[in-house]
């Protein structure tokens, strides 16, 4: 074996090996090699930059990173290459970048340090949210590239664990003033990297494939067998380079490539022809290596210790081109480690796993030795599966979710014990579901089914497929798989029940206006379901008072759920499996009119998000927080607070769409803007059969007409959005729209019943929103003294509260009553109030409406400007806002997902925008903010 010379790093000795290689196998990949470097360019000049790099194998992709490499002087060079084996080692692609950066990781913030310490295994603690980590990762590459710029190379990225896949997918989302170029290559399509700049490379064209053939090939080959192999070829450099060693006398004569199926195959059959006269202990040397994932020859030794093998083998190797041992142990190509391995057989398979097994260190790097194990066994062995269990608990602490997965999978398939085999096929489906692999989970669901199940279990099942089917948007399946677990679990597990129970309530609530006969099956079992075990949780408590107000009416599920909110607001520290549903519980406070409650949980929760990391509930929260900031009159902070969900699914790739944007356009009142928003939220819904979305486009549209004045559209909305009572958290608001809409129509009758409906729910809530409006809407269906007594009693109610567009419609309605009245100075008061207050919060449609109320009165009102902030952009304002309440460059960084010289980059532009020099000045145009 050969070593590098003293103080060499592995990217220098890669590079220098790589150059002579590289510079014969680039040929025509002139303009791909320009777009490299001005990638670096830009890095050296202060940027950042990604290249996902796609292709087959074979095509150049390794041979275009190395040649980044060797031009990237000046660079620090940080690299992994995945690894088909290490696919379910959680972390394991990072744990290879970060081999030469761990020593900026203590200086990360503490959330982000405690996350990344815990993914690696350096300490224990709860699993960390891959966000979280890939935060963490953005911000050591950002640390490290403050000396000097760095190049973050990943070949092989199909190969990679999901962890890492999706930390370097937020970390290339969210580069920003960071110095770090990042170059992915990649031979398969990865989900995670959608969206990230590409390369695509393709074969080379005729010309310069021709040119590379005639730089390999030995003695004369005749023309027309020439055309035919460049033309089987395809262009493919690698081919081009090593399938001439390999032609059969009959290839050479018609240029025709016999046998394997693919291209990437015949490379394969090439390199394995070449192991075919080496010494048996080279090709057990060979074997072996290709078994060894992490190229460390140290330990590759002592495998081959365990094997009986000479070092002298590896010799032969490096002799014939496949393999290269210095400081790592490396393959000439990936496709040489596929073709030694899939060339051996089983048992030389299991042979080279079990002895890597034998030299892997079991205190050091349990989980590797223990999935050697298992990949040596043939046969059922408890002890092995018993390992791999242990592996799969260490795998969920640190996160790794689709390691756990494999774990588990692996030992239910060594368990020989039918019994233990479905607990453990069990176990490994409901942590598939988890991790997102549902057909994988439906497989292993049926896998336990063989064996003898106990009532609970099978209750788990019957709850597993229903997550499944509500998870692939099959709600009208999932609600009656749902009923059916929890009426299983009723005389095993009440708790259990329950929760099933729960799942069903939020399954028919989304279904509802399509399936309504499912909220009456769901509430009739949950009150016939014996009480839960122990004290109730908040939990039951909501659950109860769903099923009470879905049979018995608004009125009787009402004391009920107030109940449950006291007990969330009451319960700091909720259970992780509770968390979940304190969304249903925001719901509830929005459908009993609590402000106070909806305000007060969502921003415990946003909290907690943010000081655990848990970033994959941020974008729900932070849309649910943009609809209490529209409530309370805030457009702006609500744009800001929208404008970070949209920037967490960014860096995240997490999909989905709230709430808050839409209430946001409908109170705006920009009416083509509204449409479009409405309009696409009304499609998403009706795709993805959701009820309580097309309610929330229906009431978003009548706010919308009522603001505008267009009282029949208003209407008819509004009774669609208000005539479907389970639509919790929507449908009794909108009857209040209904009510004004109705009045202004001249449709009184209408008007009427919605008004009688009104009224019992504000008699249930009991809140001032409720009674406010209540009082408001009373006064539009009445007269005289009677109609003034009730606007100024509902005006008195809502001054009380944060509900400052509440507060401004009253006087609207007011104004507009009391100049139909004749009362044109008490009108003007009122309208001006109302016009006022609505521009000063950017309600538009609205103000153009106390507008002309106004104009009518014979009044002027001053002209509205939108915007006074220096034309900077959403997160610049967030960042000014941020910045101006105290917090550090650091703090900023992470609650924007953002590296602090990112942060300090914006900071940098903003202060010229806003006409001050430095962050001490701010103070001075807060109002602009």
């Amino acid at each position: 074996m050969r070593h590098p010379q003293p103080g060499s790093s592995s990217a220098d000795v890669s590079a220098g090996r790589q150059a002579n290689r590289s510079a014969r196998e680039l040929v025509g990949r002139e303009h791909e090699l320009a777009t490299l470097e001005q990638l670096l360019e830009t890095v050296r000049n202060g940027g950042s930059g990604t290249i996902l790099v796609r292709g087959e194998p074979g095509v150049g992709k390794s041979a275009l990173l190395e040649r980044l490499i060797g031009s990237a002087s000046g660079f620090r060079i940080v690299r992994a290459v995945g690894v088909e084996r290490e696919v379910d080692l959680p972390y394991a692609g990072l744990q290879q970048l970060f081999g030469s950066t761990s020593d900026t990781i203590d200086v990360l913030p503490p959330p982000q340090r405690r996350a990344l310490q815990v993914a690696f295994g350096l300490s224990s603690g709860d699993a960390p949210d891959r966000y979280l980590v890939g935060l963490a990762v953005l911000n050591v590459l950002s640390e490290a590239a403050s000396v000097q710029p760095l190049l973050c190379v990943v070949d092989d990225a199909q190969w990679l664990d999901t962890e890492t896949t999706q930390a370097l997918a937020f970390v290339a989302r969210r580069l920003g003033a960071d110095t770090v170029a990042l170059m992915i290559a990649s031979r398969e399509h990865v989900d995670d990297f959608d969206g990230l700049p590409a390369m695509h490379l393709g074969g080379l064209g005729i010309a310069d494939a021709r040119a590379l053939l005639d730089s390999v090939v030995v003695g004369r080959l005749d023309e027309a067998v020439r055309e035919r192999f460049l033309a089987e070829t395809r262009g493919n450099p690698l081919a081009l380079l090593e399938l001439p060693h390999a032609l059969t006398p009959a290839e050479a004569a018609t240029g025709i490539l016999g046998g394997s199926s693919s291209l990437s195959e015949r490379i394969e059959d090439s390199f394995r022809r070449r192991l075919e006269p080496l010494p048996v202990d080279t090709r057990r040397l060979l074997v072996l290596a290709s078994a060894e994932p992490l190229g460390d020859p140290l330990l590759l030794l002592r495998a081959a210790v365990q094997l009986g093998l000479r070092v002298e083998a590896a010799d032969a190797a490096e002799e014939a081109g496949l393999l290269e041992i210095r400081e790592r142990c490396s393959f000439r190509h990936p496709l040489v480690r596929s073709a030694v391995y899939r060339a051996a057989t089983q048992l030389e398979r299991r042979q080279a796993h079990g002895a890597l097994a034998e030299a892997t260190d079991p205190q050091l790097d349990p989980d590797r030795r223990a999935w050697h194990r298992a990949q040596a066994t043939a046969a059922p062995d408890e002890d092995v599966a018993a390992e791999l269990e242990r592996t799969a608990v260490r795998a969920r602490a640190r996160g790794g979710l689709a390691a756990t997965a494999a774990f588990l999978e692996r030992a239910a398939a060594l368990t020989a014990e039918p019994a233990r085999r479905s607990e453990r096929a069990l176990s490994a489906a409901q942590v598939k579901y988890e991790a997102g692999l549902l057909d994988d989970a439906l497989t292993l669901l049926t896998t336990a089914e063989i064996g003898p199940l106990d009532d609970g279990q099978r209750s788990w099942v019957l709850l597993l497929r229903a997550r499944i089917a509500f998870t692939e948007r099959h709600t009208s399946e999932a609600r009656p798989l749902l009923v059916e677990a929890g009426r299983s679990a009723e005389a095993t597990d009440v708790n259990l029940a329950r929760l099933a129970y729960l799942e069903a309530f939020h399954a028919a609530m989304h279904d509802g206006r399509l399936a309504p006969e499912g909220m009456a099956e769901v509430s009739a079992a949950v009150l016939a379901c014996p009480p839960p075990q122990g004290e109730p949780r908040p939990r039951d408590l909501l659950l109860d008072g769903l099923a009470t107000r879905t049979l018995q009416g608004y009125a009787a599920g009402a004391p009920l759920l107030k109940q449950a909110l006291v007990a969330f607001r009451r319960e700091t520290d909720l259970p992780a499996e509770d968390t979940h549903w304190v969304f249903l519980a925001t719901r509830v406070a929005s459908d009993l009119w609590d402000d106070d409650a909806h305000a007060e949980l969502l921003a415990r929760e946003l909290e907690r998000a943010r000081q655990t990391g848990a970033l994959a509930a941020l974008p729900t929260l932070l849309d649910t927080r943009g609809t209490s900031h529209v409530i309370g009159g805030e457009m702006e902070e609500a744009a800001s607070v929208l404008d970070e969900a949209r920037a967490v699914r960014e860096a995240t790739g997490i999909k989905g769409h709230g709430d808050g944007g839409l209430f946001l356009a409908a109170m705006r009142g920009r009416e083509a803007e509204a449409v479009t928003v409405i309009t696409h939220a009304a499609e998403r819904a009706a795709a993805h059969r959701d009820g309580l979305g097309l309610a929330a486009a229906d009431y978003c549209t009548a706010m919308l007409y009522n603001g505008l004045g267009r009282y029949q559209e208003a209407m008819a909305a509004a009774r669609e959005a208000g005539e479907h009572p389970y639509e919790i958290g929507t449908s009794t608001r909108a009857v209040a729209e209904l009510v004004e809409a109705a009045t202004r129509s001249g449709a009184d009758d209408v008007a009427g019943r919605a008004l009688e409906r009104l009224t019992q729910i504000s008699g249930a809530s009991g809140t001032p929103w409720a009674l406010g409006v209540e009082a408001r809407s009373r006064a539009l269906l009445s007269e005289g003294t009677v109609a003034e007594d009730l606007y100024c009693a509902a005006i008195e109610t809502l001054r009380g509260t944060r509900l400052r567009p509440e507060l401004a419609r009253t006087r609207l309605l007011y104004g507009e009553w009391l100049r139909r009245e004749g009362r044109r100075a008490d009108a003007r008061e009122q309208l001006r109030t109302a016009y006022e207050s609505f521009t000063e919060m950017g309600i538009l449609g609205f103000a153009d409406r106390a507008q002309r109320e106004l104009a009518a009165t014979g009044a002027t009102a001053r002209k509205r400007t939108d915007d006074t902030r220096a034309d900077l952009t959403a997160q610049e304002v967030q960042i000014a806002r941020l910045a101006l309440g105290g917090l550090t460059n650091p703090q900023i960084g992470a609650q924007l997902f953002l590296s602090p010289r990112t942060v300090e980059w914006h900071l940098r532009h903003i202060y010229p925008k806003l006409g001050i020099g430095s962050r001490r000045e701010l103070h001075r145009v807060a109002q602009r903010l």
